[in-house]
């Protein structure tokens, strides 16, 4: 689904992704992790071509991305902020979105999963940033593409939502679909995950299932299994 082949990224002087070498299988889902500055963001950016690499290949469905922007039809994303337009009301930018997009069968499904009925008629400028997370899931995955990547898709979710999140991932999941999320949410990554790719300091440290991570590591459980590669890698 995904092939990356030693990917390095600088920003000035500021090397962010150093030789990322990455096979993300189609089917699944798959956390990318890291600590703040590790390099996820600009590793999500480059599948996406929001950032250019200065060197390395990008392959997406088996087509190379570099001066091809077509592949980004298969995807859908959720960015980690959303900056809607605050005079829009939110079903005016759903309809936007469905006329930019031209396709979508699931967007009242949506609408009604998360709750957002009563909000229809509000704008965005005057919402929480709770329900201004539901109005982005809606958007990501009212269109059905076989790619899917979610910056931190928990943010701002009430318990309640959070459930239903689960939920249509782990529907899209169902369908074969491929999922890509970053979160600093353990207990999130560790129920729905079925791999994850570790990254420091634009480095791949660990990919693989939890259980082999927690194996590997001779941790009981995930957050320290996690803490000791930090610690590991800063001893």
């Amino acid at each position: 689904m995904v092939t990356i082949t030693n990917l390095h990224k600088k920003f000035g002087k500021n090397i962010v992704l150093s030789g990322i070498d990455l096979n993300i299988n189609e089917g699944g889902i798959f956390a990318i992790l890291g600590p703040n500055g590790s390099g996820k963001t600009t590793l999500i950016k480059s599948i996406l071509g929001m950032v250019i690499p200065n060197k390395g290949t990008i392959t997406v469905m088996g087509e190379n991305i570099k001066h091809n922007s077509a592949y980004r039809n298969k995807i859908d994303y959720l960015p980690q902020i959303a900056n809607f337009p605050s005079n829009l009301k939110v079903k005016e930018l759903i309809t936007m979105i469905k006329d930019l997009r031209g396709r979508t069968s699931e967007d009242e499904y949506l609408i009604n999963h998360f709750k957002l009925e009563p909000f229809l008629n509000k704008k965005l400028g005057t919402l929480s940033g709770g329900t201004k997370q539901k109005v982005n899931i809606v958007l990501t995955f009212m269109f059905d593409c076989p790619l899917i990547i979610l910056d931190e898709p928990t943010a701002g979710l009430d318990p309640i939502s959070l459930i239903r999140l689960k939920e249509i991932i782990k529907i899209e999941k169902d369908k074969g679909k491929t999922i890509l999320i970053t979160s600093h949410i353990m207990s999130f990554v560790e129920e729905i995950s079925d791999e994850i790719v570790f990254i420091l300091e634009g480095k791949i440290h660990f990919k693989g299932t939890i259980a082999k991570l927690k194996k590997n590591t001779n941790q009981p459980n995930f957050e320290h299994a996690i803490a000791s590669i930090l610690i590991d890698n800063h001893a």
